[in-house]
Parts: structure tokens; sequence; C-alpha cells
């Protein structure tokens, strides 16, 4: 894409300005980082209603243009959600600061004292779509662990992100962080994530969080190194081994308790063994929170002769790759275990997989082979995330195997350098 002139200028001089603010952050006092975190945390709370106006003005946007509801939801900001918001800053002031750890060193042969510390990886640019809290959590997330952070919102939540920019960098003034630390990235228009993605030298790394077609597009466009993260289409395979009772509740966990995030489970696979004894109870389940189950031949079999409240319509070939984001799941009987994974390994993002069983040696043989950031035995997908794991925040889940694998918090926005202290030693 051609990127006019006077877009790329404005994101540019954004970048050299978050640079400028990266070489101060670098040296600062987790004190003097967290005494700013605080002060963005109280900020947020007394905006309350600031924040929540811009945003219903996007929202009220997106259901004109006839957004999806799960979208909305992703969208939509209220009081308690901006207080939960505020209590993921806080949390991650209580969390330790990695810049300066030492990952390894010691005293080499010849005397040389070799340290290799964690640094900051300098300016972060975030390209994310509808979530107004991300701007939160990477601003947070990248002040904390002494990196400027770039945002680029999606359009849907622009009213939002920029009143939450505003109230961020106004906490900034008060404190010891360049304001520059946390900056909004120019225009609306596509023109000005292509720039951002081709700010080599001027930006470290990009993160995108979204859709599949947002992450490829980054990857496929930038010139600045990108960490993958985001798309989730997440499995749970129900054993010939599992407790039913555990099984039920974790499949219907897994997709419903928020199905628009990327956590939730997109897919279910059933062992042939036990499909007759657990398709009607979990179609009743999923049921019970309008779930529309996408079958296969032998689900709809199933579902025909043990009729329950449950939506099951015939699932296609686009159903196995779909990542729905909405009260819809794919359920697929399999023969056994090793099926379960050739379909896996066919279909999957590689976010996070999960296995109901009782036994002790399929859970071993499933966890060696499935090659994905997180794999849950006898748990619900949705504990992939910063928070469940106790990192704090996090700016996404990567689904790529250099650099960072999975929540990504705050160890993961570092790099590192070696120090190597000598009394005029020479070669």
């Amino acid at each position: 894409m051609t990127v006019n002139s006077d877009i790329e200028r404005e994101v540019h001089a954004v970048a050299g300005r978050a640079k400028d603010a990266a070489f101060v952050l670098a040296t600062l006092s987790r004190s003097v980082k967290d005494a700013a975190l605080s002060a963005i945390a109280d900020a947020l709370v007394k905006r309350t209603d600031e924040i929540t106006a811009a945003n219903a003005e996007d929202v009220e946007r997106a259901r004109a243009e006839g957004t999806s509801p799960a979208m909305i939801d992703r969208l939509s900001l209220t009081p308690q959600r901006i207080e939960a918001i505020a209590e993921a800053v806080r949390e991650i002031i209580d969390l330790p600061d990695p810049v300066g750890e030492s990952v390894r060193g010691g005293v080499l042969p010849n005397g040389l004292d070799l340290r290799q510390i964690r640094v900051p990886l300098g300016v972060i640019g975030i390209i994310y779509e509808g979530r107004p809290n991300v701007t939160v959590d990477a601003a947070a997330l990248c002040l904390k662990s002494g990196n400027a952070a770039l945002l680029r919102g999606s359009s849907s939540a622009f009213d939002s992100n920029t009143a939450i920019v505003k109230v961020l960098r106004e906490a900034l003034e008060g404190t010891e962080v360049p304001v520059d630390a946390i900056q909004m990235v120019p225009g609306r228009t596509r023109e000005s994530s292509t720039a951002l993605m081709r700010a080599r030298g001027l930006v470290d790394v990009l993160i995108p969080r979204g859709g599949g077609s947002l992450i490829q597009a980054v990857v496929r466009d930038s010139t600045v190194p990108v960490i993958e993260t985001g798309e989730g289409l997440c499995h749970v395979y129900v054993d010939a081994d599992a407790d039913l009772d555990k099984a039920v509740a974790i499949a219907t966990n897994a997709k419903a308790q928020r199905c628009s995030v990327c956590n939730s489970a997109e897919t279910l696979l059933v062992h042939e063994a036990v499909a007759e004894a657990f398709l009607p109870r979990v179609l009743a389940s999923l049921a019970e929170v309008d779930v529309t189950v996408h079958g296969d031949p032998r689900v709809l079999e199933i579902a025909a002769a043990h009729p329950t409240e449950a939506m099951v319509v015939e699932a296609t070939e686009q159903d196995w790759a779909s990542e729905y984001l909405s009260m819809d799941l794919a359920v697929r009987v399999v023969p056994d275990v090793d099926a379960a994974l050739a379909h896996i390994r066919k279909y999957s993002t590689q976010h996070t997989e999960a296995i109901v069983t009782d036994s002790l040696s399929t859970s071993r043989y499933f966890v060696a082979r499935v090659d994905s950031a997180a794999v849950m035995v006898n748990a619900s997908t949705r504990f992939t995330d910063g928070g469940e794991f106790g990192f704090g925040a996090e700016i996404g889940i990567s689904t790529q195997k250099l650099h960072a694998r999975g929540p990504m918090g705050l160890t993961e926005m570092t790099s590192t350098k070696y120090v190597v202290t000598g009394e005029g030693h020479l070669k």
C-alpha cells in the first residue's frame, strides 16, 4: 500500500518522540514507574464518566453499522469494567520489575565477570482491534517494563481510545515518566497502520492483537519485527476415560463463560466410546446458555436420537477452521486420541488445547504431541491468560515460537544484554 507522505511524517514523528521517551524510561527506577502506574489507575477511576461517554459514541456507531453482539461486547466499557482495568494496573504495580534482572552469569576462567541482564525492548507498537481495555493493558505493561508504547487501535474504538490515552498522558504529567512514553498513533485509516509497520529504526517491535486477517496483514507488510498474538481456534477433547461430569462443565465453560475472547473453545472433539453417553448431556448444558452446535453426522445422529433444547446444525468444512468468537461450537466425534490430535494439528492456531481424561498415560501422550502455546489437562481453555497465570495483565497470547510464547507478561516485554567487567583485560 502507498502511504500518504503527510501521514507517514506524522506517524514517524510520534515514533521519534517515543524513541526519546524510551531512552529515559530504560533507566527509571521501579518506584518512579510504579508511582506513574498508580497515578494512571487513579485517573481512570476518577474520569470514568469521560471515558464511558466516549465509549458510548463508539458503541452506538457499531450498532448502527450492524456489528455483531460479540464484537460490541468486546468494545463496550462500563464503570465496572473500568474499575477492573484500573485494578489490573494496580496488580502490575505489585509485580517485580524485570529490568536489570540477572538471567545468568559468573566469572569466566580468564577472570572476566560476565552477566546477562534484562533490558527493555525499546519502542513497542501495538496494533489491535476493538477492545479499548487493551489500550490501558498495553500502556501499563510497556511502562512497567521500561518501554514506550505506540497504540494503534481500530477505528471502531477511536473515540474510546482517544479519551483513554488523554487520561493516561495527563496522569503522567505529574510524574517523572515522560508523557510521550504513551502515545496514540495518529490517523484512523489503514495508511497510519502501514506507516507504523514501516517505521523500522524508530519502532523496535510490533505486536498485533486481533483476528487472523489483522495478524497476517501485519506479518506480511511490516518491516518492523513482529510478535504474533491473538487468534485462538482452541479445542477441547473429551477422552474415553473422561469424568463426564467434569467434561460437561469444562466444555460449557470453555465455550460460554465469555465467547468473544481468544481463549474460548471453538471446537469440541469427543471420543466415540463416550459419545452416546456424553453428547446428550453436553448438548443440554450448551442449550441452557444458547450455544448453537455445528455437528458432524454422528453428532447429528445422536442429537436426533436424544432430543434436547439444543440448536444443532450440520457442520461444514469451514466450521472446523472457524474462530467464531460467538455462541457457536463445532463438535466432532473421533475414533481415538490420535484422530483428535490429527484434527488439532490440521486446524489449530496453536493457542490452547484441552484434554479431559482420568488416564495419566493418555494425558501425557496428548500433552507431548500437542504443539500449542498452552495445553490444559482437566481444565478450561479460559485459563490461558496472563492474570490467571499470575503474570498480571498481558499484552496478548503469543502463538509463535520465537522470543515469547503464551501469555506475554512483563518478562516477555524485555530483551537482554551482556555486561562484561574486567580489570584491564586484553585478548
